[in-house]
């Protein structure tokens, strides 16, 4: 069985081919978290759902219908993940309609459970395709009450740095060269700084659920108060969208073209993109998962070099301080 827990590809190939075999063993392996959760004390076939980087996500069948078990894989305070505050983000979220509804929560153990949403998960060409129902949709969860928590990846980079060079983990070359174009990204938005709303924060493709009706926003791992800039530039950034999709984005989400809107998310896309790599490098070391969060985290990496070096980046850094 430890074997299974910790190699990917086995446990991929036993999923596919013997399923029954793995809803007994998830069965067996969390029976005592799963019978302290009234929907789940009748449950039927488990099944794991693909993705969760920190997490293991099992659709479980119920009398009453399909639902979702998170359950934390591994310590996940290096990574700034506060999962009471993801519980209370979640419920939230699901008040505007915009997020599952949470069924249970089992504090300090490691496990929420949601609904589940029948629908399309979004791949990177999905998200091309349906800018304008994912800037609707964000509208939708930022009209939410404020959140429980904050998050800014101006505060979070360093943090993941420190924890990086206090635990001598990986930093790719030339990393912290970058430290005052960080200073200047900060000065530029706190020139004309709105406020921060409700915000998801890790809206990669697979954390968009189209239904038919909505394009659902999941995953409150990272959820916090946050400027929704942030928000438009890291979803062009995790589907590796280019300016004219995130141009487009932001337009629609703004209702008109708003170039210092434009140009603050494409810096808090490179801020995403640079502290990202910090998150890749904790994961790297830390992490049981069979997925290589160094090469993950050097694609944005280099990136994020680029836009550093690019002529956009003084560009960028003006334009988000000249209000349209």
């Amino acid at each position: 069985m430890t074997i299974l827990a910790r190699s990917g590809t086995l446990v991929s190939d036993m999923r596919k081919q013997y399923p029954a075999f793995m809803s007994d063993l998830y069965e067996d392996r969390y029976k005592s978290l799963f019978d302290r959760i009234a929907v789940l004390r009748e449950r039927g076939e488990i099944t794991e759902l693909s993705g969760g980087l920190t997490n293991q996500n099992l659709a479980i069948d119920t009398p009453s219908g399909k639902v979702v078990a998170r359950i934390s894989t591994n310590e996940t305070s290096m990574l700034a993940i506060d999962r009471e505050a993801e519980y209370q983000n979640s419920k939230l979220a699901a008040e505007v309609g915009i997020g599952a509804e949470v069924l249970g929560y089992l504090a300090g153990e490691g496990l929420l459970v949601i609904s589940f949403i029948n629908g399309k998960t979004f791949t990177a060409e999905d998200v091309a395709q349906n800018l304008a129902r994912i800037a609707k949709s964000c509208r939708k969860l930022h009209s939410a009450k404020r959140f429980v928590s904050e998050f800014n990846m101006l505060d979070i980079q360093p943090r993941y740095l420190r924890t990086v060079q206090e635990n001598g983990y990986r930093i790719p070359s030339r990393y912290e060269n970058y430290s005052t174009h960080v200073a200047q990204i900060r000065s530029a938005l706190s020139v004309l700084d709105e406020g921060t709303v409700p915000c998801n924060n890790d809206l990669l493709p697979a954390n968009f659920i189209d239904d038919g009706n909505q394009v659902w926003l999941i995953d409150y791992e990272y959820s916090g108060n946050n400027d929704p800039c942030f928000e438009l530039g890291n979803i062009c950034s995790e589907a590796g969208l280019g300016l004219d999709a995130l141009e487009f984005l932001v337009s629609e989400y703004y209702g008109e073209k708003r170039p210092e809107k434009f140009a603050r998310a494409w810096l808090l896309s490179l801020m995403a993109k640079y502290g990202w790599t910090m998150w890749a490098s904790i994961q790297n070391s830390i992490s049981e998962l069979d997925f290589d969060f160094w090469e993950w985290g050097m694609e944005k990496y280099d990136r994020a070099e680029a836009d550093f070096n690019s002529p956009l980046f003084k560009e960028m850094l003006e334009k988000a301080t000249v209000s349209s």
